[in-house]
């Protein structure tokens, strides 16, 4: 686990090759299909030399929720170690990581299509924050691990609560699971990473990032959709449609990433003594392959 671009994929790789494992994916945006550049996945020469689960089983189009992941990556999970290999989850999706090392116990509530459009236009209407409010006042728990401009999380929360009567924070009960697991985490100074977040933007926009976005929108997955809220793909979308001039869209990809980042620390905390914290350098490779199989022979 880590923040974006921090080299979470190439490590899981390189421990995958070295311990006879397979990687989960952790990614919430990985899993649709057609989003390959934007999403930074692994490219097709790495998933031919490891086996990765949960790429591409969605379209853009279509719904999925953190109860269908905890399903899909237990699967897997339990189909790797009956082969008799090491599952390896690699990402930087929190929600995702977390429902499977605290073994969340989710209810799984489907979507109500009719409730999250009537929610999108009082959002219109009154401002994301008269719904940031109305969560805070029904689940604060809930409401401080929410982004108060993150409209689609808002609304799955107030989703929950109508469809169940319980709190969103009540009903993600904690349990544990029942094997062994070490958790490592990548890091570094702030600088070094937006540096390299910058550096794989600019690789992005080199690689066909924009007729990437170009071909989703020609196949109908326009931008109101949730996997095209990703960033990159919104900022692509809004030069597509000459809102904004392609430098601007740069910069903005950039600049929100770089808060994507500070983000995901809510949910990797530097002080959680369940993770093993590493800094990108020019050890810290070997580092954490002694860490590996020093865990995997006590176990």
């Amino acid at each position: 686990m880590g923040p974006t671009a921090i080299g979470k994929s190439k490590l899981g790789i390189k421990i995958a090759e070295e311990f006879n494992g397979e990687i989960v994916n952790a990614d919430s945006r990985q899993i649709y299909i057609f989003m390959d550049i934007g999403t930074s996945k692994p490219s097709i020469k790495d998933r031919q030399k490891v086996k990765h689960h949960l790429i591409d089983i969605i379209y853009p189009d279509q719904l999925y929720s953190v109860a269908n992941y905890k399903n899909d990556a237990t699967a897997a999970i339990v189909d790797i170690m009956s082969r008799n290999k090491i599952p390896i989850l690699v990402g930087g999706s929190g929600q995702y990581i977390w429902c499977i090392l605290e073994n969340w116990q989710i209810p799984l509530v489907e979507p109500d299509i009719i409730f999250r459009k009537e929610m999108e236009e009082r959002a219109q209407k009154y401002g994301i924050d008269s719904l940031y409010k109305e969560l805070k006042q029904i689940d604060p728990a809930s409401a401080v691990k929410i982004s108060p401009r993150n409209l689609r999380r808002i609304i799955r929360a107030l989703e929950i609560y109508q469809k169940t009567g319980l709190r969103p924070s009540a009903v993600k009960m904690k349990r544990g699971v029942d094997y062994p697991v070490i958790i490592i985490g990548l890091t570094s100074e702030r600088k070094y990473l937006y540096e390299i977040i910058d550096k794989r933007v600019d690789n992005m926009i080199k690689e066909g990032f924009i007729d990437e976005v170009k071909n989703l929108k020609n196949m109908g997955y326009y931008q109101d959709l949730a996997s095209m809220s990703s960033i990159g793909y919104r900022q692509i979308y809004e030069y597509l449609n000459n809102l904004i001039g392609l430098e601007e869209a740069i910069t903005n990809i950039k600049y929100e990433t770089h808060r994507f980042a500070r983000s995901q620390y809510s949910w990797f905390k530097i002080n959680d003594e369940r993770i093993k914290w590493f800094f990108v350098n020019d050890e810290y490779e070997d580092k954490i392959e002694y860490t590996v199989k020093e865990f995997l022979e006590r176990i």
